[in-house]
C-alpha cells in the first residue's frame, strides 16, 4: 500500500512538471495579430449634445380663494378644458363669530334708526301738508330717511357677505365662486368637497383649489453643464424626443439661457428652455420626461474615419496605412469629431484603408 501511495506521489509530481513546461512553451512562442481594416471616406460629421428635461406648459397657473372656508361643490374634474371665468368650485364661508355678531347687531340698530326715520317723516308730512311746516325742514326729514333706508340696506349687505360669503346684490361676482383666471386644462384638482380652504395672505401662500395649464404652448425645460453652455445661443434649432413617445421626434428653437448657474451634485448647471412646435394630433402630459438633441457644430462632406483607427504619441496623431506590404504610419491633422466619426484635414484621401482594433491574436 505505501508503495502504491509513493507511485502516486511521484505521477503526480511529473504530471505538473510536464503541464508547466507545455504552458511556459506556448507562451514563448510568437503571436500572430489581425486587425480590423477600416476605409477613409466622406460624409458630414455633426457635433451635438443631450440634454435631459421635461415638456411643461409654458404658463401653468394655480387657482386660490379669495376667502376662507370649506369646499361645498366642485364643478370641474381633473382632465377637463375650462374657458377664463368659467366656475370651477364654490366655497361655504365659515363666519367669525365676534364680526357675525357685531353685523347683526349693526342690522338691529340700522332697523331701529330707520323706524325712528319712518315715524319722523310720517309726522312732518301731515304738518307739511297743513302748510305747519316749511318745506326746507320737510325736505330734510326726507333725506334722513333716505339716509337711513341706505345705511340699513348697508347693515344687511354686510351681514351677508360676513354670514354667506357673498350679497344678493353681487352673487355674481361673488368671491365664493372660485373661477379660472386662463383658458386651459386642468392639470389636477388637489381638493374635494368638504375640504377646508385659506386665502392667500402674508403668512400663508393659501390652499390651491385647481391647476390649469395651455397645453398648447408647451416648452422642453432642462439643464445642460457648463462646459457645454457657451456653445449655445439663442434660436438655435432642438430636436425633442419623449420616452413616453418613443417613434416621435419633435422640433423646437432654444429660446431661453440661465444666465446663473446652479450646483447640481457638484456641476454647475444652466437651465435652458425651448418652444416646443406639437402636430395637433398628438397628445402631450405635462411633465413628460425628454431629451434635446442641440447640434453643436457641422462639418459637411469632409474626408473621415473611425475615430477606432487613431494612435497618438505625444502631440501627434497618426494612423497606419495599409499598403502593398503591410502597414505604413502616417501622420495626420484632425477636425471635428463626433464621438464616433473623425474629421481627418490632412494625411489621407476618400478610398484609402487603415488598421482598425485588434480584433484576434494567435500562436503561430
Amino acid at each position: 500500500m505505501k508503495r502504491f501511495v509513493k507511485y502516486f506521489v511521484i505521477a503526480l509530481v511529473v504530471l505538473l512538471f510536464a503541464g508547466t513546461f507545455i504552458y511556459l512553451f506556448r507562451r514563448s512562442q510568437p503571436k500572430e495579430e489581425k486587425y480590423s481594416t477600416l476605409e477613409v471616406s466622406r460624409m458630414d460629421i455633426v457635433k451635438s449634445t443631450v440634454v435631459t428635461g421635461k415638456i411643461q406648459p409654458r404658463d401653468e397657473v394655480n387657482i386660490k380663494p379669495q376667502i376662507s372656508g370649506i369646499i361645498s361643490q366642485l364643478y370641474k374634474e381633473s382632465g377637463q378644458t375650462v374657458k377664463k371665468d368659467e366656475i370651477i368650485a364654490k366655497v361655504k364661508v365659515i363666519p367669525d363669530m365676534s364680526q357675525l355678531s357685531s353685523a347683526q347687531s349693526r342690522v338691529r340698530l340700522a332697523e331701529v334708526n330707520l323706524k325712528q326715520a319712518q315715524t319722523n317723516f310720517d309726522r312732518e308730512k301731515a304738518l307739511f301738508d297743513k302748510s305747519l311746516v316749511s318745506a326746507d325742514e320737510y325736505e330734510k326729514v326726507g333725506q334722513a330717511l333716505e339716509q337711513a333706508k341706505e345705511e340699513y340696506a348697508s347693515a344687511r349687505e354686510s351681514l351677508e357677505i360676513v354670514r354667506d360669503g357673498v350679497s344678493s346684490a353681487n352673487a355674481q361676482g361673488s368671491s365664493t365662486l372660485i373661477r379660472s383666471t386662463i383658458s386651459g386644462l386642468i392639470l389636477d384638482i388637489p381638493v374635494k368637497v368638504g375640504n377646508s380652504v385659506v386665502q392667500s395672505n402674508t403668512f400663508n401662500d393659501g390652499t390651491t383649489i385647481a391647476t390649469v395649464a395651455d397645453m398648447d404652448d408647451l416648452i422642453f425645460d432642462g439643464s445642460i453643464d457648463e462646459t457645454e453652455v457657451g456653445r449655445l445661443s439663442a434660436g438655435m434649432p432642438v430636436v425633442i424626443s419623449v420616452g413616453a413617445l418613443q417613434d416621435l421626434r419633435f422640433d423646437a428653437v432654444l429660446e431661453y439661457i440661465s444666465p446663473k448657474a446652479t450646483e447640481n451634485n457638484g456641476a454647475n448647471q444652466f437651465e435652458i428652455k425651448a418652444s416646443v412646435a406639437i402636430p395637433p394630433d398628438v397628445t402631450i402630459r405635462s411633465g413628460y420626461s425628454a431629451n434635446a438633441t442641440i447640434v453643436l457644430q457641422r462639418a459637411e462632406d469632409v474626408v473621415s474615419v473611425p475615430e477606432a483607427a487613431l494612435q497618438f504619441e505625444g502631440e501627434k496623431t497618426y494612423v497606419f496605412l495599409e499598403t502593398a506590404d503591410g502597414y505604413e504610419r502616417r501622420d495626420v491633422t484632425t477636425g471635428l469629431s463626433d464621438g464616433i466619426n473623425i474629421e481627418i484635414r490632412e494625411g489621407l484621401s476618400p478610398g484609402d484603408k487603415v488598421r482598425g482594433t485588434l480584433i484576434i491574436t494567435k500562436t503561430k
